[in-house]
This record gives C-alpha cells, sequence and structure tokens, in this order.
C-alpha cells in the first residue's frame, strides 16, 4: 500500500510538473505558431495567388513561378546572390581562423582586442551602413588618400557597376569575421595542448600543426561557421538596404531585396510570396548538401 501511494504521489508531481512546464512554454509555443508557422504557411498559400494586399486575391496556380523564372531582374538578383555568397563566404571563415590563431594567445590586453573585433558584429546595421558609405564616397577617405598617392581617377566604389557589389561584400567579411573569429577562439581553446607537444616531439613545426592539428580539430566549427554563413549570406538584405538600395542600377540587387521591392513597392505579394519559397529552396538544398558532404571531412 505504501509503494502504491507513492507512486500515486510520484505520477501527481510529475503531472504537476509537467503542467508548470507548459505554462512556461505556453507563450513562446503561441508566438512561434502566431508569428512564424502561420505567415509561413500563408504565404505559401499567397505565392499561387496575385494579390496587391488590397483587392480580392486572383488565383494563378504556378504563374507566378512560372513568370519569376522569365524575369531578367529574379536572374540578375540570383547572380548576385552566388557571387556574394562565394566570395563572401570563403573569405570571412578563412579569415576568422587567422584571427582567432592570432587571438588565442595570452598577452596583455588580448581580452581588449577580442572585444574590438567582436563590436562590428553588435553594432547597427545601418550605423555601420551610414559609416562605410561616407569612407567609400566618391571623395570620401579612401579615394583622397588614393589620390594623394598619385591614383587620379580612383574606383567609384559604390557608384560603379563595377566596384558595388565588391564594396558590399569587403563591408560583409569585415562585419562576419569578427563574429566568426570568436567561434573559431572558443573551438581552438578546446584543443588538448598534448597534441601539439606531441607532434612538436616528432619534430612538426608549426605550420605541419596548423594543417595536421589544428584544421581537423577545428572541422566541427569550420562546418558549423560554413553553414550559418552561407545561410546569412544567401539572406542578405541589411548591408544592400543601408548602403546601396540594390544600385547602381541593379548591380547590387540579391534576392531578399528584390523580394522586399515585389512586396512593399510594387505591392506584388503573391510574386514576392513565391520568390521567397525559391529562395528557401535554394536554402534547403544547399543546406543539405552541407550536412551530406560534411561526414568526408568533419571529424567529431
Amino acid at each position: 500500500m505504501k509503494k502504491k501511494a507513492a507512486k500515486t504521489h510520484t505520477s501527481a508531481y510529475s503531472r504537476s510538473q509537467m503542467r508548470t512546464a507548459w505554462l512556461f512554454l505556453l507563450p513562446n509555443f503561441v508566438g512561434f505558431m502566431v508569428f512564424i508557422v502561420y505567415p509561413v504557411i500563408k504565404s505559401f498559400v499567397i505565392s499561387f495567388y496575385d494579390w496587391d494586399g488590397l483587392t480580392a486575391k486572383r488565383f494563378v496556380g504556378l504563374g507566378n513561378y512560372i513568370r519569376l523564372f522569365q524575369d531578367g531582374t529574379f536572374q540578375i538578383s540570383f547572380l548576385n546572390n552566388i557571387h556574394y555568397t562565394l566570395v563572401t563566404v570563403p573569405l570571412s571563415i578563412l579569415l576568422g581562423i587567422l584571427i582567432a590563431c592570432l587571438m588565442n594567445v595570452k598577452i596583455r590586453g588580448i581580452k581588449l582586442f577580442r572585444t574590438i573585433y567582436f563590436l562590428p558584429q553588435v553594432t547597427s546595421m545601418i550605423a555601420i551602413g551610414i559609416v562605410w558609405t561616407t569612407i567609400l564616397a566618391n571623395y570620401g577617405p579612401i579615394n583622397q588618400f588614393l589620390m594623394k598617392l598619385g591614383i587620379q581617377n580612383p574606383p567609384m566604389w559604390l557608384s560603379s557597376s563595377t566596384f558595388a557589389l565588391i564594396s558590399v561584400e569587403i563591408v560583409s567579411i569585415w562585419r562576419s569575421m569578427g563574429y566568426n573569429a570568436i567561434i573559431f577562439l572558443a573551438g581552438l581553446q578546446g584543443i588538448s595542448g598534448d597534441l601539439y607537444e606531441a607532434a612538436r616531439i616528432d619534430g612538426a613545426n608549426r605550420i605541419n600543426c596548423f594543417f595536421k592539428i589544428t584544421v581537423p580539430m577545428l572541422s566541427p566549427t569550420i562546418f558549423l561557421c560554413t553553414v550559418m554563413q552561407f545561410i546569412s549570406s544567401l539572406q542578405v538584405f541589411d548591408t544592400i538596404m543601408a548602403m546601396t538600395q540594390g544600385g547602381p542600377g541593379r548591380a547590387t540587387n540579391v534576392l531578399t531585396y528584390y523580394i522586399y521591392q515585389r512586396a512593399f513597392v510594387d505591392m506584388r505579394f503573391g510574386y514576392a510570396s513565391a520568390v521567397a519559397y525559391v529562395l528557401f529552396v535554394i536554402i534547403l538544398v544547399i543546406t543539405l548538401i552541407q550536412f551530406v558532404g560534411q561526414k568526408k571531412w568533419v571529424n567529431y
């Protein structure tokens, strides 16, 4: 009888704990359903309609999806996105690793340097955009410096279709490499010093240690940062909005900014939703490829 009473008491206590847990989870769950799940499903439905947000919806089936593949601006935006991703992701990862190695030393004031490198990540992108737009202006500090060096016609960084996307990529790399460096620093500090000591005893130099110990042991962290950087680069919006607004012409137009233009400038919500779902599929496919491919080079 005592055992049965104890079991009943435990069961009642467990149910009470479960109810308490659900009460704490409920606000977040409701918010997730209302602000994430419902808009995602609703936008998918809207992608099959022609709708300006005010008048009645007109069903067009796959018309929006067919039309976007015939849209020259969509194609340019997609290619700009690919260029942006292929440039920013490898460089931000590489520079992040190098900076992390430099920060992984015990010298006076190193914590201050770590904070400085991380500051761009926690600074408003609008503020960063304004500062960099001033720096890269036609007669800004950089071009003034280049003219003093004797370069009479320095690049029009944000006014030229040749250099505008490159300028945005430089700013994005500068902003993200500090964040990557902090993540890589955490990974570096998790590598046992015994491995390096054993390698040095066997005659390995610093380069050998880096490629034979550091990189393999850091591969899970590299994989994590690569996945996050790919997703972030394909969703880039704030940098474009703050610095170029897709210009000059369509030189820096990317898919997220194109979605914004179609939805909130042209009021073509159905078409914008179709573009958004194409972008979602692109991100999903690339992420799945990365997760399948990581089995060949990531060491856990």
